[in-house]
C-alpha cells in the first residue's frame, strides 16, 4: 500500500513513518508550516524524510495560519505547564488543523497515486482535539471517498487512534525509531521545557511503556508532579 504520512517531527507521527517504512510502502512525508512557534519539529521531518530516503514536502499554509487566531501554539499565548488532559490545554487547540492538513494531503496523494494518507492521532488526543476522534476520522475517511469518487481512491490509516502515546512508543521502539531524534515541545526552545503539556505526556509515555527515554528536558522530573495532580483532580 502507497502511502503518504503526515509527518510533523514530533514523536508520534516520526514513529507512524517508521512503521509504513517496515510495514507497507512508505512513497513520502508531508509537513505543514502553519506559523506555529515550534517550527523546529519541521527539521525533525525533514531528518526522517532524509532516513527513511523519501520525498520531504512542505506545505506553507502560513497564510491561513494567520487566520486560525488563539492559539497558543501560533499566537502570543502562552504555552500552560502541566498535564496534557488538563483543561488549560485547550488554549493549544489550532481550530481545524487537522481536517485542513488532511485534505491537501489528499489531493497530493491522490495526485501522486498514493492508496493512503497516514496520521499519527492516538486516544490521548481525544480529551483536547476533536480533529483526532474516532468519530472525525471515520467521517473524513466517508468523505474523501465521495470527493475522490471516479478519480482516486484513498484511504485514511490512523493505526494509533485508539491507543495511547506509550503504545506509540512502544511501537516505535520495535521499528527502531530514533526518538532522539523528533521533536515534541510546544515552547520550541533550545531544549524540551519538560512542562509543558505535551512534553509531561511524552515523559509519561516512555515511563508506562518501559522504553528508555533520551530527550533532553530542561525540567525533566516535573512530569511527576504534573501526573499526580491532575490524577488527585481526577478523584475530586
Amino acid at each position: 500500500m502507497k502511502t503518504i504520512v503526515i509527518c510533523s517531527g514530533g514523536l508520534d507521527s516520526v514513529s507512524l513513518a517508521h512503521k509504513i517504512a517496515a510495514e507497507n510502502e512508505l512513497v513520502a512525508l508531508v509537513s505543514f508550516d502553519y506559523g506555529q512557534r515550534h517550527k523546529k519539529e519541521l527539521d525533525f521531518a525533514a531528518l526522517c524524510a532524509s532516513r527513511l530516503a523519501v520525498p520531504h514536502h512542505i506545505i506553507d499554509i502560513r497564510t491561513i495560519g494567520a487566520h486560525l487566531t488563539g492559539s497558543a501554539l501560533t499566537d502570543d499565548v502562552a504555552v500552560p505547564d502541566g498535564h496534557y488532559a488538563e483543561e488549560t490545554m485547550r488554549s493549544t487547540v489550532v481550530p481545524n488543523r487537522n481536517a485542513i492538513m488532511l485534505t491537501i494531503a489528499f489531493g497530493l496523494a491522490a495526485a501522486q497515486q498514493a492508496d493512503a494518507v497516514a496520521i499519527a492521532v492516538h486516544g490521548g488526543d481525544h480529551f483536547i482535539y476533536p480533529d483526532c476522534r474516532p468519530g472525525f476520522i471515520d467521517s473524513f475517511n466517508d468523505m474523501q471517498r465521495h470527493a475522490l469518487d471516479g478519480y482516486a481512491s484513498v484511504k485514511l490509516y490512523a493505526p494509533y487512534v485508539a491507543g495511547s502515546k506509550a503504545d506509540i512508543v512502544t511501537d516505535g521502539a520495535s521499528h527502531d525509531t530514533p526518538f532522539a531524534e523528533t521533536w515534541s515541545c510546544y515552547k520550541g526552545g533550545m531544549r524540551h521545557c519538560g512542562r509543558c503539556g505535551t512534553c509531561v505526556e511524552r515523559r509519561e509515555a516512555f515511563h508506562l511503556a518501559g522504553v528508555n527515554d533520551p530527550t533532553d528536558y530542561e525540567d525533566p522530573d516535573f512530569w511527576l508532579a504534573a501526573t499526580s495532580a491532575y490524577a488527585a483532580q481526577e478523584v475530586n
